[in-house]
């Protein structure tokens, strides 16, 4: 079985109505529409955004007013999704818990109209001290007609026990959307997803903000690329990568996923690393 998924690069620009927003966002699912797209990646914080439209008196919205947005995010994608007969990783936008807390929530919204969260579960020092976030307790592995896949968010992907639990759960792909301001940053969530799909024999999709929002604090410098990632073994793409993207561009990539390929590869290929696993000497977490 072959998966057509795409990734967006998303330009950051400050706008002045959730219509504007919601025209960039439509654009970019038309765009995934004609290359016949089943899987769609936005990237972490897509939402922040709408911190730009602004209180009317030259000032950004602060982060605990995201929430306010959540039913017209939600309602936008799942419009789309229906409409597109398209699954939509609608990145992940602020969401407030019913104790009154902020998470950053991953949101599958998928065609027949259902959506499935993921809050973010490990929490960059940005996101605690400036953001008063709280941190998700879990990993959800969801199932669709095209197999078993999660949502983990930027930072979660350099912990590789969260990893191996979502693959010891059945997972073929991770979504990653992810955020970063320098290249440190960048580079520390590419590095560590090209390490997870060998680890686990996994895809990866992953891709990240680009452009600036000037008026926001902490959104005002964005290094981002979409990449789609598979195991380093001879089926695949010498280095991993089946697409990536020009890095800072505004852009769409697209890749095809062979889930085939990907069992056969698990079963008989030059390694077999999480058939090898030492589940003896150190925990299989699930």
């Amino acid at each position: 079985m072959k998966i057509r998924t795409a990734a967006v690069q998303y330009y950051l620009q400050d706008i002045r109505s959730f219509e504007q927003f919601a025209a960039q966002v439509t654009h970019y699912v038309r765009n995934a529409a004609e290359y016949d797209v089943q899987f769609l990646l936005f990237p972490e914080f897509l939402t922040t955004q709408l911190m730009s439209i602004g209180d009317g008196a030259g000032k950004s919205l602060t982060i605990d007013q995201l929430p306010a947005y959540t039913e017209a995010y939600t309602d936008l994608f799942v419009t789309l999704a229906k409409e597109y007969n398209m699954y939509i990783i609608g990145g992940t936008h602020v969401t407030r818990t019913a104790n009154g807390t902020l998470r950053n929530t991953a949101h599958l919204f998928q065609p027949d109209g259902t959506v499935i969260t993921q809050d973010k579960i490990h929490l960059t020092p940005t996101e605690v001290t400036e953001w008063n976030m709280s941190a998700g307790d879990g990993v959800q592995v969801f199932t669709t007609p095209f197999g078993k896949m999660a949502m983990l968010t930027c930072y979660d992907i350099e912990f590789p026990e969260i990893v191996r639990m979502a693959r010891a759960q059945g997972a073929d792909v991770i979504f990653c959307p992810s955020c970063t301001d320098d290249q440190q940053g960048f580079y520390r969530v590419r590095y560590c997803c090209h390490a997870r799909t060998i680890e686990n024999q996994i895809y990866i999709v992953t891709t990240g903000t680009v452009g600036a929002l000037r008026t926001v604090d902490f959104m005002r410098a964005n290094v981002g690329q979409a990449a789609i990632l598979a195991p380093n073994d001879i089926p695949f793409p010498p280095a991993g990568i089946i697409n990536e993207g020009l890095k800072n561009n505004d852009m769409l990539v697209v890749g095809d996923l062979d889930l085939t390929l990907l069992e056969q590869v698990r079963q008989a290929g030059s390694v077999m690393t999480w058939r090898d696993r030492r589940t003896d000497l150190y925990p299989d977490w699930n």
